[in-house]
């Protein structure tokens, strides 16, 4: 397990570090980078809203048939 957590933890770094060097060596000025970082930013909000609200359906789905299942064509 420590392993795996010093991995994970040398991997953020990593992505850190990387994402920092890319942000000082790019081409493009401070603000343009952060209207591209923000517009990112709300791309990647709105993909989990709409997982989230697809996965929040299909679990109501799922709850209302385990809650009122359907008759095997048995009479009352």
């Amino acid at each position: 397990m420590q392993r795996f957590l010093s991995f994970i933890s040398g991997t953020v770094c990593g992505a850190l570090v990387g994402a920092t060097v890319a942000l000082l060596l790019a081409p493009s000025s401070g603000q343009e980078l952060r209207q591209r970082a923000r517009r990112q930013l709300e791309l990647v909000q709105d993909d989990v809203r709409d997982a989230y609200s697809a996965r929040r359906a299909q679990l109501e789905a799922e709850l209302e048939s385990l809650r009122h299942p359907k008759a095997d064509g048995a009479a009352d």
